[in-house]
Formats: structure tokens, sequence, C-alpha cells
């Protein structure tokens, strides 16, 4: 037996009874490893006809890229989610309510809305298993991409609606009850930018990372 057939054989117990998943993760590597953006391209092309095979449903639900159509989607969905209380002077009250209650000088519901705010994106994008969603080239090394884009483009879209629709300066309002008007709008925006971000699956566009 040659060596070239001891290493085949050694390679092919690394992993017992391989499967699509094996596939897909070996597949990723060779993306990751490849320096040719045709290369890299067409092991991309390998991928999605791999996740269409027969037996691949389960894993047609992970999302691994990053793309421009990610954050043209969670926009829509901040955009849906946020139109409804543009028109609601409920808005008003709650941002005053978030700002009534202090402790030591600290708005106390003002900050736990803005934790809320934060934890739930989180949890909707990478812990609610509507998707399986990988961190691919956080931003520093630390901040996901799709977390930050999500956050970003949602809060975006509510101070710009908000401006839009005059109910950022209505009732000549506080820079900080402007500001407590935006958290209102920004958490239910973040929301429908998550849930339009990864309900329609991975992308087929390249990924932002390599458009750059």
């Amino acid at each position: 037996m040659t060596a070239d057939t001891h290493a085949s054989g050694a390679s092919s117990d690394d992993v017992s009874d391989p499967d699509i998943e094996d596939l897909l993760d070996k597949l990723d590597e060779l993306k990751d490893a490849a320096d040719d953006p045709g290369e890299r391209r067409r092991v991309e092309e390998t991928i999605h006809l791999v996740n269409r095979m027969p037996g691949s449903q389960a894993f047609t639900k992970r999302i691994t890229k990053y793309t421009t159509k990610d954050i043209a989607q969670a926009f829509v969905g901040s955009v849906i989610f946020a139109l409804p209380l543009l028109v609601e002077d409920g808005v008003f009250d709650i941002a005053e309510w978030f700002l009534s209650v202090t402790l030591g000088g600290v708005p106390v519901f003002f900050v736990a809305n803005l934790g809320f705010l934060l934890a739930m994106t989180a949890g909707l994008l990478y812990y609610a298993d509507f998707r399986q969603v990988e961190v691919r080239k956080p931003i520093l090394g630390v901040i996901p991409r799709r977390y930050a884009g999500v956050l970003v483009v949602s809060l975006l879209a509510s101070v710009a609606m908000m401006l839009m629709w005059g109910q950022l300066t209505a009732d000549e309002p506080t820079a900080m009850e402007q500001v407590s008007r935006v958290t209102v709008v920004w958490t239910v925006a973040a929301f429908g930018a998550a849930l339009g971000d990864i309900l329609p699956g991975e992308s087929t566009d390249e990924d932002i990372s390599d458009r750059l």
C-alpha cells in the first residue's frame, strides 16, 4: 500500500459517518483558503449546489455570508415594523415614562430598554433558531457584522422616519426626550430588521467583505 493510500485512508477516518454537513464544512474551509476571487466564487457555487441536493434540507437554514442584500432586507424589515408607531402618540407617552423613573439620576427604564433592545436583537439572530447564523469576520475581531448591521440600519431608519414624519420635534421635546422617542421606535425597528435579515435565508450575493 502506498504512502498516498495510507494518507488517504487516515484522512477518511478523521470523520466517522460523514454527512452533508461535513462536506459543507470542508467546502467552507476551501472557500476561506481560496486567494483567487474566481476560485472562491466556484466554491460558493458548489456550496449552493450541495445545499439543493436531496437530504440537505436541514442545512439550507445556514447563513454564513453578510451581503448588501442583507442590509437592504434589514432596512425593509425595520421600516415595515416601525411605520405603525409613527402615527401613534403613545410613543411620546412611553418615551416620557422611560425618563420619569430615575435612580441616582439615571433613567432606569430607559437603560433597561436599551439592554432589552441589544439582547433581543442578539437572541433573534443567534439563539432563536430561525436560522443557523454563523459569525464570520467580526468587526475588530469582536463585534458580529450582522448584529452591528441590524442595529445601525434600524437606528438610522428610525431617526430618518421620525424626522421626516415630524415625530422627532413635535411638542418641542428636550434633546433627551428626542433620544428616548427614538429608542422606542428603534426597539420595534430592530426586531423587524433582524427578522427581515434572517428569515429569507442566505443571499446568493457576494459577501460584503469580498466586495470591499
